[in-house]
């Protein structure tokens, strides 16, 4: 059986324009690798006009411990 974990990042700018994220993804990445965790998906749901985020979720699964 498969657990899930989501690692929400903040971006901070203007939404659809010039966005950066608020903390180093790469590190989230490699501190869940870490501990077992695979990358499975980035999410960026959009929502402005011109498609921007305000977020990513970072999805993870391992084995069930």
């Amino acid at each position: 059986m498969k657990e899930y974990k989501f690692e929400r990042i903040k971006l901070k700018g203007l939404p659809g324009f010039y966005t950066k994220p608020q903390e180093d993804y790469i590190e989230v990445i490699n501190e869940n690798v870490k501990e077992g965790w695979e990358l499975m998906q980035v999410f960026a749901p959009p929502f402005s006009f011109y498609g921007g985020s305000k977020y990513i979720d970072l999805i993870f699964q391992r084995e069930k411990i």
